[in-house]
């Protein structure tokens, strides 16, 4: 894929999208901390269609990432070294009919404690779009099928390790599946959940017995409280204001959290009573952020350049100490 044919798929489709608008969140205060140590890591190959799209760290730093426009999952080393892991099948078609993009893509990623890593993958094919487990030495094995209709696209665990809930951007559903596989449930189909005309349901975190999403095409974060016998309650708008919000990442002080805006190119922090306040943007490297993680202190943020077109690549940055 070259660089030209990328710039002409990803951006007619992502600027022509009012979800992804360059202005500021409504609401954010700019003011460029917290965050110390703020440097580009890792930079990657556009032409190849390394546009990163998730995270997923382990214990020693080491990051597991997906590759959206080249069907990759890739391992980034703590030295910023990047290895391919796995190139998920193409599609027959090509991914043409890949909702709302036109383009097969990789999208959530996991890392269970036992080292098995989990993928979602959207292709606009029956036979492909769906989650994908990973284990070492073997090939990727798709274990639940999802709507070609859809996007599957945020991913995540709970605190169990027995259930993944999944977002579906195009049809406004969290689906949940076991961690062995199998037909997936359409545990939550909120309306807060659907999207505005782009994509509406993303990110996705299991934290405090209720799982977080947020809505890109709304600019929302919502709770959504996991009921006895893992039915879901009532979503809770936690933030509202920040159209582009993408996937994010709990800092472990309560409910505060660092959460990617794509379209703004901002990473911003969110307090538990929903004021958020700027302390990345596109002066410190940023291009499309699309995701979000921290370990210890540690933070890491991956930029797909969709519509910047020009670097995508891993930002690292600490996360002073709480007095």
């Amino acid at each position: 894929m070259s660089k030209q044919s990328i710039k002409i798929t990803m951006s007619a489709v992502l600027m022509a999208s009012a979800a992804l608008t360059a202005t500021a969140p409504a609401g954010a205060t700019s003011a460029k901390g917290p965050l110390t140590d703020v440097r580009v890591a890792t930079h990657f190959d556009l032409s190849a269609g390394q546009m990163p799209e998730n995270i997923a760290l382990l214990p020693d730093g080491t990051a597991n990432i997906t590759f959206a426009a080249s069907r990759q999952v890739a391992q980034v080393t703590p030295r910023g070294k990047t290895r391919i892991l796995a190139t998920l099948p193409a599609p027959a078609d090509g991914g043409v009919n890949t909702p709302v993009l036109g383009f097969p893509l990789a999208t959530g990623i996991v890392h269970a404690s036992d080292g098995t890593v989990y993928v979602l993958y959207a292709t606009g094919t029956a036979d492909l779009t769906g989650l994908w487990r990973m284990r070492h030495g073997q090939t990727p094995r798709r274990i639940a099928a999802l709507p070609a209709g859809g996007l599957p696209n945020g991913l995540a665990l709970d605190g169990r390790g027995k259930q993944l809930y999944i977002t579906d951007s195009v049809l406004g559903t969290v689906w949940t599946v076991p961690v062995t596989g199998g037909t997936p449930t359409a545990w939550s189909t909120a309306p807060e959940l659907a999207s505005t005309g782009f994509l509406g349901a993303n990110g996705a975190k299991v934290r405090g017995g209720a799982l977080w999403v947020t809505n890109l095409d709304r600019g929302t974060l919502l709770r959504i409280p996991i009921r006895p016998g893992n039915r879901a309650g009532a979503p809770q708008v936690k933030a509202s204001g920040m159209v582009g919000i993408d996937d994010f990442t709990f800092t472990g002080r309560g409910d505060e959290i660092l959460a990617a805006l794509n379209g703004p190119n901002a990473v911003v922090r969110i307090q538990p009573d929903g004021t958020s306040t700027t302390v990345l943007d596109s002066t410190d490297g940023l291009q499309n952020p699309t995701s979000v993680a921290l370990r210890g202190n540690d933070v890491y943020v991956l930029s797909a350049a969709y519509t910047t077109t020009t670097d995508p690549n891993l930002l690292r940055a600490r996360l002073p100490k709480h007095p």
